[in-house]
């Protein structure tokens, strides 16, 4: 399917210490080499994703009004809707080709951050819409936590190292619209080269050509998922607290050829993040004679408000 390794959550949520070290050294491996890995085994029903998938289509197949509606000024497109080119890498201009959706946390029992997030929009023409993707951003939260678990183990850290941290963290499930190409895109592409901001991306809908993954050798590789797995990958803010021992790598969407420009893509990444407080700062593990410490000390939100600003998503 791709260069992109495979490994199976059930593993790791077996009862077998061997079946659950072979995870950890599968995935700690793949992300300390590509930073991508296929996951197969997660939370995930083929009806849930059958029923967001009908559910998204139905939303982006709605007026351009109605869905101009919901885009939210003065929150940095945090929750609702983003409209078509608003959006673009760090360092570029031009606006990527898609527009999409946020479904943001349901926070339970913290009314500190059920100050500080914005509110969840609901979509009154769709109320389905609202109950399935609350659904699937629980089981998607769900299986991060225990990704994130074996992560901590390959790290020599408390397995439950993040949980506290991912506990009503910042997270976010962005549904994706790329339509159809209709003129020569000018420099722009469906989604320009870029790393996550996040710890990691869970990504539903890498199952065609789109998606690329940017090598060692600098080479990029298509990323493409059986139907029954996920794509994850690790964002700049498990890069920074790893000291670059887990590599965020850059990937792209890039167009399709010329006669697939009529057709649309969807597809809906799943980015966790942790609280604000948590601190970015290089794991002492992780630092050594030979791997000098890169980064500066930051926290989670002070890093993902610098990476807003840069996205245009801001304005400073």
């Amino acid at each position: 399917m791709s260069l992109v390794p495979s490994v199976d959550l059930s593993d790791f949520l077996s009862e077998d210490p061997k079946r659950k070290q072979k995870f950890i050294n599968e995935i700690g491996k793949a992300f300390e080499e590509i930073g991508f890995v296929a996951l197969s085994g997660h939370f995930l029903s083929d009806e849930l994703v059958d029923s967001l998938y009908d559910e998204i289509k139905k939303f982006f197949n709605l007026p351009q009004d109605v869905k101009d509606s919901y885009e939210i000024e003065g929150i940095g497109g945090q929750r609702g809707y983003t409209s078509f080119g608003k959006e673009h890498a760090k360092g570029r201009k031009e606006g990527d080709l898609k527009e999409f959706w946020h479904f943001g946390q349901y926070v339970e029992n913290d009314p500190k951050l059920e100050k500080e997030y914005p509110d969840n929009v609901l979509v009154k023409e769709l109320p389905k819409f609202n109950e399935v993707g609350k659904e699937t951003y629980k089981m998607l939260e769900k299986t991060a936590k225990y990704v994130l678990r074996a992560l901590a183990l390959h790290l020599d850290l408390d397995e439950y190292y993040f949980d506290d941290f991912i506990k009503n963290g910042n997270s976010i499930l962005r549904p994706i619209h790329y339509p159809p190409i209709t003129t020569e895109p000018k420099n722009a592409v469906r989604a320009a080269a870029h790393g996550d901001i996040n710890l990691i991306t869970l990504l539903m809908g890498a199952h065609g050509k789109g998606l690329q993954v940017k090598n060692h050798e600098g080479e990029w590789v298509d990323a493409i998922a059986k139907p029954d797995e996920l794509m994850i990958n690790v964002g700049d803010m498990l890069s920074r607290l790893t000291n670059n021992r887990l590599l965020s790598t850059i990937h792209q969407v890039v167009n399709p050829p010329k006669e697939l420009w009529g057709t649309s893509r969807y597809s809906v990444p799943f980015f966790m993040h942790p609280v604000s407080e948590m601190s970015l700062n290089c794991l002492d593990n992780c630092v050594d004679e030979n791997h000098p410490k890169l980064y500066s000390d930051i926290t989670a939100g002070e890093f993902l408000h610098e990476r807003l600003i840069e996205l245009g998503l801001i304005k400073k």
